[in-house]
Order: C-alpha cells, then sequence, then structure tokens
C-alpha cells in the first residue's frame, strides 16, 4: 500500500531521518545541561541521566511502533487522536505545538548567551540584573542578532524539505563531532578523579521524529531512525557529564565551595563558568583552540535544533489543521510543498519568547522542561490501538508492550513529577489557553473539517492532569508561584512544591513518586478502556490509509 504524502514533499532518506532526530537532541541542552546538572546534584547527576535516558528510550520505541504504523506529519499530535478522538488530538497537539514553538528562541538564546563571553558581544545579552536591565535576557544588538537567525530559520524552511536535510545532515555531524571530540580531550587528558568524591552527597539526582510524513520509505527508516538517535544521544549526554564533572580543574571547585555552590558562584571563573560552562572548562585547561571550536559551535548547535524545531512546529500545526482544530490556512504549501503559513507563524511566536521579561524566559524554560507531557499521549495510543486494530501491518512492533507501554506513561509521570510544581502549574497555564485558541477556532468556523469533540478521552485527561497538579503541589519537587513565578505572579499558589502538609517521605504518609505511579496507571487503565470503535478509528486514519477504490 503507497501512503499518500499529504502534500508535503517525502525526499528524506533513514539518514535524513536519523539525523533530523539527532539535531533535535543535540543543542544547547550539551553546552548548558552538564554544570545544570551538577549544580543539583553533582556527580550523582550521571545517575539522573541513566534514569532519564531509559525513560526516554522506552517513549522512543513506542513512537517507532506508532511512527511506523501511522508515518504521519506532526505524529506526536495525531496519534492519540486516532485512538481517542478529537479532544485528546487537540489537547496533545496544543502541547507538541507550544513546545516545539520555543525551543527555536530558547537555541537562538544559547546561542547568544554563549557569544556573550566575548568582549565584541558582551552588550548582547545580560546575564543578571546587575549587568544592566533584566537578568537573563537579550540586550541591544542581541535583539537583531536573535531576529535575524529567526528569519534565517524561515529562508532555510520555505526553501523545501530536501535542501533542509542536505543542510541538516552537515549541522548534525558537527555537532555529534565537536562534543565526542570535547568528551575525548577532557577523559584523557585532563580528568580529575578527586572530583568524584562524595558521589552520593545530594538528596536528588535526577525527541521524537516529526519529519515522519516526509519520509521516503517510513514503515523501514522510521522505527530505526527513533531508536538509534535515542542510543546515541543517551551515549553521549552520559559521557558529556562525566567529561565535565572529571574536567573541572579541582582548585575551581573548590574555590566555589564545590558543585553545589556554582548556584551563586564566589569567583569570576565561577561567574563565567555559568555563561559559557564548556568553553570556560577548557580554557581553564588550557585547550584554547578547543574553546574557539566551542564558541563556533555554541552557534551552530543550538542554530540546528532551532532551525529542526522551527520545521517541527510548522508540521505540527500543519497536522492540527488537517484534524480541524485550527484555521485552514495552515496547511497551504509553497510550490516546493512547505506549509509556508505554519513556519512564519511559528516565528512569530517564538520571537514573543524573546521579550525581554524574566517571566517570559522563565515560561519557555518551564514549557520546554515540560515537554514530555506532549509524549504522554503515546503509550495509552498504542495500549489502545493495539486493542483496536490489532492486525494491521507494523513495521516495527514493541516487544511486551502490555508491560512497556504502562511503563512509559509512568515514566513520563515522573518525568512531568520531577520537573516540579512550578513547572506543571505553568504548563497547565499554558494548557487551558491552547483549549481557549481552539474553541474560538470552533465558534468562528475557521475550519470546516473540525470534528465533533470526542468527550470520551476528557473522561480521563482532565483527570489526569488534575490528579498529577495535586501529587505536584503537595511534593518537594519545584516549588513556586506558577508562570515561572514572575511578576504579579510570584506568590500565586507558592507553596506548591515545598510539601506544604508534611506528608513527604520525612513525615511520610504521602510519596509523591509513588502515587505519580498509581495514579498513572489508574489513568493509563482507564483511557483504554474509554477508547474509540474501531469504525471511529478507521474514520480518523482514512487520510493515512484509503480506502480501497471500488473498480
Amino acid at each position: 500500500m503507497v501512503l499518500g504524502s499529504e502534500g508535503l514533499d517525502r525526499g528524506v532518506g533513514f539518514l535524513g531521518l536519523l539525523w533530523a532526530s539527532e539535531t533535535s537532541i543535540i543543542g544547547s541542552g550539551w553546552l548548558f545541561g552538564a554544570l545544570g546538572a551538577a549544580v543539583i546534584a553533582g556527580p550523582s547527576a550521571i545517575f539522573g541521566w541513566v534514569l532519564g535516558s531509559v525513560i526516554i528510550l522506552i517513549l522512543a520505541l513506542v513512537h517507532a511502533e506508532l511512527g511506523g504504523l501511522f508515518p504521519v506529519s506532526g505524529g506526536t499530535s495525531r496519534f492519540p487522536h486516532y485512538a481517542f478522538g478529537s479532544f485528546a488530538g487537540a489537547t496533545f497537539g496544543w502541547a507538541s505545538y507550544l513546545q516545539a514553538a520555543s525551543v527555536a528562541p530558547i537555541e537562538v538564546l544559547a546561542a547568544i548567551q554563549y557569544l556573550s563571553v566575548s568582549h565584541w558581544a558582551r552588550n548582547f545579552f545580560h546575564a543578571n540584573a546587575a549587568a544592566g536591565g533584566a537578568g537573563g535576557t537579550l540586550h541591544g544588538v542581541g535583539y537583531l542578532a536573535a531576529g535575524i537567525l529567526l528569519v534565517m530559520f524561515i529562508i532555510i524552511n520555505i526553501v523545501g524539505v530536501r535542501f533542509f536535510a542536505r543542510i541538516n545532515n552537515a549541522i548534525t555531524s558537527w555537532k555529534v563531532l565537536v562534543p565526542v571530540v570535547t568528551v575525548c580531550i577532557l577523559l584523557i587528558g585532563h580528568f580529575h578523579s578527586s572530583n568524584f568524591h562524595g558521589f552520593f552527597t545530594t538528596d536528588h539526582a535526577v525527541k521524537n521524529i516529526l519529519l515522519g510524513g516526509e519520509s521516503a520509505n517510513p514503515a523501514r527508516d522510521l522505527p530505526r531512525a527513533v531508536i538509534l538517535s535515542i542510543l546515541i544521544g543517551a551515549i553521549l549526554y552520559i559521557l558529556i557529564e562525566v567529561a565535565f564533572v572529571g574536567g573541572l580543574a579541582p582548585n575551581v571547585l573548590h574555590a566555589n565551595g564545590g558543585w553545589l555552590g556554582f548556584a551563586s558562584p564566589k569567583t569570576a571563573q565561577g561567574t563565567a563558568l555559568l555563561a559559557a560552562p564548556f568553553k570556560v572548562l577548557v580554557s581553564i585547561a588550557g585547550v584554547s583552540w578547543l574553546a574557539t571550536v566551542l564558541q563556533v559551535d555554541a552557534v551552530i548547535s543550538p542554530s540546528g535544533t532551532g532551525l529542526m524545531y522551527e520545521t517541527a512546529s510548522a508540521r505540527l500545526s500543519f497536522g492540527l489543521s488537517r484534524n480541524g482544530f485550527v484555521p485552514t490556512v495552515f496547511e497551504r504549501t509553497s510550490k516546493q510543498k512547505v506549509p509556508v503559513w505554519g513556519v512564519i507563524i511559528a516565528t512569530i511566536v517564538g520571537a514573543l519568547f524573546l521579550l525581554p521579561f524574566p517571566s517570559w524566559a522563565k515560561l519557555v524554560g518551564i514549557v520546554t522542561s515540560a515537554s514530555v507531557f506532549m509524549y504522554a499521549g503515546a503509550p495509552v495510543a498504542l495500549g489502545a490501538l493495539r486493542k483496536q486494530k490489532p492486525d494491521l501491518a507494523r513495521s516495527y512492533k514493541l516487544p511486551w508492550a502490555g508491560v512497556m507501554s504502562p511503563l512509559a506513561f509512568m515514566g513520563a509521570g515522573w518525568v512531568i513529577l520531577f520537573s516540579g510544581w512550578q513547572t506543571y502549574s505553568t504548563l497547565v497555564v499554558a494548557i487551558l489557553i491552547g483549549y481557549a485558541l481552539i474553541a474560538i477556532t470552533y465558534v468562528f468556523k475557521l475550519n470546516p473539517k473540525a470534528p465533533p469533540i470526542d468527550w470520551r478521552a476528557a473522561y480521563w485527561i482532565i483527570p489526569w492532569i488534575i490528579g498529577m497538579g495535586l501529587i505536584c503541589y503537595f511534593s518537594s519537587f519545584g516549588p513556586g508561584g506558577i508562570l515561572g513565578g514572575g511578576g504579579v505572579f510570584k506568590n500565586v499558589l507558592d507553596l506548591g512544591g515545598t510539601d506544604p502538609s508534611n506528608l513527604g517521605p520525612n513525615g511520610s504518609v504521602f510519596d509523591p513518586i509513588v502515587f505519580s505511579g498509581l495514579w498513572s496507571l489508574v489513568i493509563y487503565y482507564l483511557a483504554v478502556h474509554l477508547r474509540l470503535s474501531e469504525a471511529d478509528v478507521d474514520k480518523y486514519v482514512a487520510d493515512v490509509y484509503p480506502p480501497p477504490i471500488a473498480e
């Protein structure tokens, strides 16, 4: 059976899919994540990367089966739609779009922040309020530089997916090579085992393919690309953490009061390390040529990821429009079969995240750190579709799906819990905004394909959202007010994440990790029970597997 291309260009092969996924994994995370994790958990942050990698890998395996089963553009938002109907599709579709649209400006901000440690770019970015203006924001010419990068993303996307794939392969090859070289140099020539002293001194240590609809052979290539990209990324990030912890000069570590001391560094080197962790680390080690390479990589790696997610957000809005949730303008494609309006609107939305308000910057970080919310719809969709369409051909079939699917949903719940109350509550506000925007589309009939709302899915999605909110609120993870705790929201529900009722493990009638896992299992089996009928699934997937034409 030949699948329709939905009007998008099918010019991406296995390597293109693999590198497209990999470029979404290796962005500013490797440049900043190692220090951020070490500040929270010290050397034991390595276990956090291992745990996170296991959870993401299980989720990736779920997506591998679904991606091979339904090789559609914007699949992350559409799998729940096929299994549970329009309400589920709208919910996870909006979460997917919100996450993707916010990544491009985050990566642009990361690139400019790294550049700001250079003398010529010192006024591009203000790391703290003392430097003038709001802390953690762009400044002056930095806005122009950010605007230029975002416009470049538009141009590259509009040229077409084939050209993007060729460019992306080269960019991602560079992005993989630089951290590999950095890890090797630090492990071989600049490794200080003493930095791992007190390995357990802290209390806690804790992407998918969206171009599936453009793959030349999605049934074969998509599952392999998803799984392999996650494995490469997991191994690389774990080694990056080991190299960073072992590579920092011990005198700098001690001068700042150990790993936790970098939250408020006591030396100029410590402050610089917060702005550009790996560049400053290798400069301290005396590897000046690598510091220069990292300065270049600080532009290429985040820009490559930003470009990938700019593309992804346009295709997610394409999928949302095909499902009838947003105006039909998002389906319009250029002669190169690129959803032009989707790219342009995604860029405008991204530009809003660059506004010079700390609350905006925090909102971007919060939405991104909770991006696993959008992946949570896939495990329940797989559990339902195994019952709805058991005989549909699958290029990859997840082993032990009866165990792996609920485990994946539990893992997603744990990641949401660990991201904290402030993160989760802010994300819920953003989801409610999405519901309002989708309601406007329905009320003003902006999309003639808008389907009737399948409210059965709301019987498990709404309780899941509310239940996770209560668990996060009474946990000790991520304290602070909603919307990043910025401005007037600083004290709104700010007791959340502080174990306000003293019920936590030390007290202990309430263990949020256990409760989160149990709640996820309850919701998973409730969702599977509330799945659509097979006839309804056939109706929703008719654009992927068209019925045979009578002769």
